[in-house]
Protein backbone atom coordinates (compact mmCIF):
# COMPACT_ATOMS: atom_id res chain seq x y z
CA UNK A 1 0.00 0.00 0.00
CA UNK A 2 3.02 2.41 0.76
CA UNK A 3 4.31 2.05 -2.63
CA UNK A 4 1.08 2.58 -4.28
CA UNK A 5 0.40 6.04 -2.22
CA UNK A 6 3.57 7.22 -2.98
CA UNK A 7 2.91 6.57 -6.74
CA UNK A 8 -0.62 8.28 -6.47
CA UNK A 9 1.02 11.30 -4.53
CA UNK A 10 3.61 11.66 -6.82
CA UNK A 11 1.22 11.92 -9.73
CA UNK A 12 -0.85 13.89 -8.07
CA UNK A 13 2.04 16.47 -7.08
CA UNK A 14 3.12 16.80 -10.46
CA UNK A 15 -0.38 17.18 -11.71
CA UNK A 16 -1.50 19.87 -9.42
CA UNK A 17 1.98 21.93 -8.80
CA UNK A 18 3.72 21.24 -12.74
CA UNK A 19 1.87 20.71 -15.06
CA UNK A 20 -1.10 22.79 -14.31
CA UNK A 21 -1.27 25.57 -15.89
CA UNK A 22 -3.07 29.42 -15.47
CA UNK A 23 -5.53 28.44 -17.93
CA UNK A 24 -6.59 25.30 -16.15
CA UNK A 25 -6.39 27.05 -13.15
CA UNK A 26 -8.80 29.84 -14.75
CA UNK A 27 -11.22 27.90 -16.52
CA UNK A 28 -12.12 25.12 -13.71
CA UNK A 29 -15.50 26.14 -13.79
CA UNK A 30 -15.95 25.49 -17.84
CA UNK A 31 -15.86 21.67 -19.08
CA UNK A 32 -12.30 22.40 -21.33
CA UNK A 33 -10.10 23.74 -18.49
CA UNK A 34 -11.61 21.34 -15.85
CA UNK A 35 -11.50 18.37 -18.94
CA UNK A 36 -7.80 19.42 -19.72
CA UNK A 37 -7.00 19.26 -15.58
CA UNK A 38 -8.43 16.13 -15.49
CA UNK A 39 -6.34 14.56 -18.85
CA UNK A 40 -3.53 15.60 -17.02
CA UNK A 41 -4.49 13.73 -13.77
CA UNK A 42 -5.41 10.60 -15.29
CA UNK A 43 -2.03 10.23 -17.34
CA UNK A 44 0.19 10.62 -14.95
CA UNK A 45 -1.52 8.26 -13.15
CA UNK A 46 -1.71 5.76 -15.40
CA UNK A 47 1.91 6.52 -15.66
CA UNK A 48 2.93 6.56 -12.13
CA UNK A 49 1.14 3.21 -11.43
CA UNK A 50 1.85 1.62 -15.02
CA UNK A 51 -1.22 0.40 -15.63
CA UNK A 52 -4.50 -0.09 -13.07
CA UNK A 53 -7.19 1.58 -15.21
CA UNK A 54 -10.22 1.20 -12.26
CA UNK A 55 -7.44 3.38 -9.80
CA UNK A 56 -6.32 5.73 -12.41
CA UNK A 57 -10.12 6.33 -13.28
CA UNK A 58 -11.28 6.93 -9.47
CA UNK A 59 -8.45 9.21 -8.92
CA UNK A 60 -9.27 11.17 -11.37
CA UNK A 61 -13.11 11.31 -10.91
CA UNK A 62 -12.53 12.34 -7.32
CA UNK A 63 -9.82 14.42 -8.22
CA UNK A 64 -11.99 16.23 -10.48
CA UNK A 65 -15.03 16.71 -8.45
CA UNK A 66 -12.36 18.00 -5.51
CA UNK A 67 -11.27 20.88 -7.54
CA UNK A 68 -14.93 21.55 -9.02
CA UNK A 69 -16.69 21.71 -5.62
CA UNK A 70 -13.32 24.48 -4.46
CA UNK A 71 -13.93 26.56 -7.41
CA UNK A 72 -17.71 26.90 -7.09
CA UNK A 73 -17.32 27.28 -3.31
CA UNK A 74 -14.09 28.03 -1.49
CA UNK A 75 -13.22 31.61 -0.60
CA UNK A 76 -9.52 31.55 -2.31
CA UNK A 77 -6.78 31.52 0.44
CA UNK A 78 -4.79 29.69 2.51
CA UNK A 79 -7.36 27.99 4.41
CA UNK A 80 -8.98 26.59 0.44
CA UNK A 81 -5.51 25.45 -0.05
CA UNK A 82 -4.89 23.64 2.63
CA UNK A 83 -8.55 22.00 2.90
CA UNK A 84 -8.77 21.16 -0.86
CA UNK A 85 -4.94 19.24 -0.91
CA UNK A 86 -6.04 17.20 2.27
CA UNK A 87 -9.09 16.11 0.55
CA UNK A 88 -6.85 14.96 -2.30
CA UNK A 89 -4.68 12.99 0.21
CA UNK A 90 -7.48 11.51 1.80
CA UNK A 91 -8.60 10.60 -1.73
CA UNK A 92 -5.39 8.74 -2.53
CA UNK A 93 -5.39 6.91 0.80
CA UNK A 94 -8.79 5.45 0.19
CA UNK A 95 -7.81 4.38 -3.39
CA UNK A 96 -4.44 2.71 -1.89
CA UNK A 97 -6.30 1.00 0.58
CA UNK A 98 -8.45 -0.19 -2.28
CA UNK A 99 -5.88 -0.84 -4.57
CA UNK A 100 -2.62 -1.79 -2.22
CA UNK A 101 -0.75 -3.60 -4.89
CA UNK A 102 -1.92 -1.58 -7.86
CA UNK A 103 2.09 -0.45 -8.07
CA UNK A 104 3.65 -3.73 -8.04
CA UNK A 105 0.81 -5.43 -9.92
CA UNK A 106 1.49 -2.82 -13.07
CA UNK A 107 3.85 -2.49 -16.22
CA UNK A 108 6.99 -2.08 -14.29
CA UNK A 109 7.60 -4.82 -12.00
CA UNK A 110 7.41 -6.83 -14.96
CA UNK A 111 10.27 -4.52 -16.79
CA UNK A 112 12.71 -5.61 -14.09
CA UNK A 113 12.87 -7.05 -10.50
CA UNK A 114 15.15 -4.47 -9.24
CA UNK A 115 13.21 -1.48 -11.51
CA UNK A 116 10.30 -0.82 -8.45
CA UNK A 117 12.58 0.02 -5.33
CA UNK A 118 14.63 2.56 -8.04
CA UNK A 119 11.21 3.65 -9.42
CA UNK A 120 9.69 4.09 -5.66
CA UNK A 121 12.96 6.01 -5.30
CA UNK A 122 12.53 8.41 -7.73
CA UNK A 123 9.32 9.28 -7.53
CA UNK A 124 9.96 9.52 -3.50
CA UNK A 125 12.55 12.17 -4.60
CA UNK A 126 10.64 13.86 -7.49
CA UNK A 127 7.73 14.69 -5.43
CA UNK A 128 9.77 15.49 -2.45
CA UNK A 129 11.54 18.72 -4.78
CA UNK A 130 8.57 19.78 -6.34
CA UNK A 131 6.54 19.54 -2.98
CA UNK A 132 9.66 21.37 -1.45
CA UNK A 133 10.01 24.26 -4.20
CA UNK A 134 6.38 24.91 -6.07
CA UNK A 135 4.32 23.83 -3.69
CA UNK A 136 6.17 26.00 -1.20
CA UNK A 137 5.46 29.11 -3.79
CA UNK A 138 2.22 28.76 -3.34
CA UNK A 139 1.78 27.80 0.29
CA UNK A 140 3.74 30.87 1.26
CA UNK A 141 2.35 33.31 -1.38
CA UNK A 142 -0.73 32.38 0.12
CA UNK A 143 0.22 32.97 4.00
CA UNK A 144 1.95 36.06 2.83
CA UNK A 145 -0.62 38.11 0.73
CA UNK A 146 -2.52 39.60 3.66
CA UNK A 147 0.79 41.40 4.55
CA UNK A 148 1.17 42.80 0.78
CA UNK A 149 -1.31 45.87 1.46
CA UNK A 150 0.75 47.31 3.90
CA UNK A 151 4.10 47.18 1.53
CA UNK A 152 5.05 50.20 -0.63
CA UNK A 153 5.49 49.43 -4.27
CA UNK A 154 9.24 49.25 -5.16
CA UNK A 155 10.89 48.80 -8.60
CA UNK A 156 12.55 44.83 -8.39
CA UNK A 157 13.03 42.24 -10.98
CA UNK A 158 9.48 40.56 -12.36
CA UNK A 159 9.08 37.22 -10.54
CA UNK A 160 12.08 38.05 -9.00
CA UNK A 161 10.74 37.11 -5.93
CA UNK A 162 9.54 34.23 -6.42
CA UNK A 163 12.56 32.87 -8.43
CA UNK A 164 14.62 33.89 -5.40
CA UNK A 165 12.23 31.73 -2.82
CA UNK A 166 12.30 28.63 -5.26
CA UNK A 167 16.19 28.69 -5.24
CA UNK A 168 16.16 28.90 -1.55
CA UNK A 169 13.96 26.01 -1.24
CA UNK A 170 15.57 23.78 -3.94
CA UNK A 171 18.61 24.16 -1.86
CA UNK A 172 17.41 23.59 0.99
CA UNK A 173 16.44 20.43 0.05
CA UNK A 174 19.29 19.50 -1.52
CA UNK A 175 21.13 20.22 1.80
CA UNK A 176 19.22 18.68 3.85
CA UNK A 177 18.87 15.02 1.53
CA UNK A 178 22.91 15.61 1.46
CA UNK A 179 23.29 15.77 5.21
CA UNK A 180 24.48 19.32 5.32
CA UNK A 181 22.00 20.96 7.53
CA UNK A 182 24.19 23.60 8.60
CA UNK A 183 24.38 25.37 5.25
CA UNK A 184 20.33 26.14 6.21
CA UNK A 185 22.17 28.52 8.59
CA UNK A 186 24.68 29.99 6.03
CA UNK A 187 21.80 30.19 3.47
CA UNK A 188 19.63 32.43 5.44
CA UNK A 189 22.40 34.54 6.70
CA UNK A 190 23.49 35.39 2.85
CA UNK A 191 19.81 36.36 2.31
CA UNK A 192 19.58 38.22 5.38
CA UNK A 193 22.73 40.07 4.83
CA UNK A 194 22.05 40.72 1.11
CA UNK A 195 18.93 42.65 2.23
CA UNK A 196 20.74 44.34 5.19
CA UNK A 197 19.88 47.87 3.34
CA UNK A 198 16.18 47.03 3.17
CA UNK A 199 16.24 46.69 6.61
CA UNK A 200 17.59 49.66 7.70
CA UNK A 201 15.52 51.78 5.11
CA UNK A 202 12.11 49.94 5.38
CA UNK A 203 10.66 48.26 8.37
CA UNK A 204 7.66 47.16 7.01
CA UNK A 205 9.64 45.49 4.19
CA UNK A 206 11.92 44.17 6.51
CA UNK A 207 9.60 42.31 8.53
CA UNK A 208 7.99 41.01 5.37
CA UNK A 209 11.03 39.40 3.94
CA UNK A 210 12.24 38.18 7.31
CA UNK A 211 8.51 36.28 8.03
CA UNK A 212 8.55 35.04 4.06
CA UNK A 213 12.13 33.74 4.34
CA UNK A 214 11.43 31.98 7.95
CA UNK A 215 8.24 30.32 6.01
CA UNK A 216 9.92 29.43 2.92
CA UNK A 217 12.71 27.74 4.60
CA UNK A 218 11.00 25.91 7.18
CA UNK A 219 8.38 24.80 4.61
CA UNK A 220 11.72 23.31 2.80
CA UNK A 221 12.78 21.86 6.00
CA UNK A 222 9.96 20.51 7.06
CA UNK A 223 9.05 18.65 3.36
CA UNK A 224 13.19 17.94 3.06
CA UNK A 225 13.20 16.04 6.83
CA UNK A 226 9.66 14.22 5.82
CA UNK A 227 11.00 13.37 2.20
CA UNK A 228 14.34 11.48 4.28
CA UNK A 229 12.40 10.03 6.79
CA UNK A 230 9.86 8.41 4.72
CA UNK A 231 12.90 6.83 2.67
CA UNK A 232 13.98 5.73 5.63
CA UNK A 233 10.83 4.41 6.24
CA UNK A 234 10.91 1.81 3.00
CA UNK A 235 14.41 0.68 3.39
CA UNK A 236 15.13 2.23 0.46
CA UNK A 237 19.27 1.71 -1.12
Amino acid sequence: MTETLIALTCAHVLADFLFQNKWMVANKLRFGGLAAHGAVVAGLTALALGGAPWAVALTTGLHLAIDAGKARLAVPGLRAFVADQVLHLASLLAIAAIWPTALSDGLWPRLGPDLLPLLVQGMVLVAGIVLATRTGQFVVGLLMAPYLGALQEEDGLENGGAMIGLLERGLTFLLVLSGQTAGVGLLMAAKSFLRVGTANENRRMAEYVIIGTLASIGWALLVSFGTVALRNLIDMP
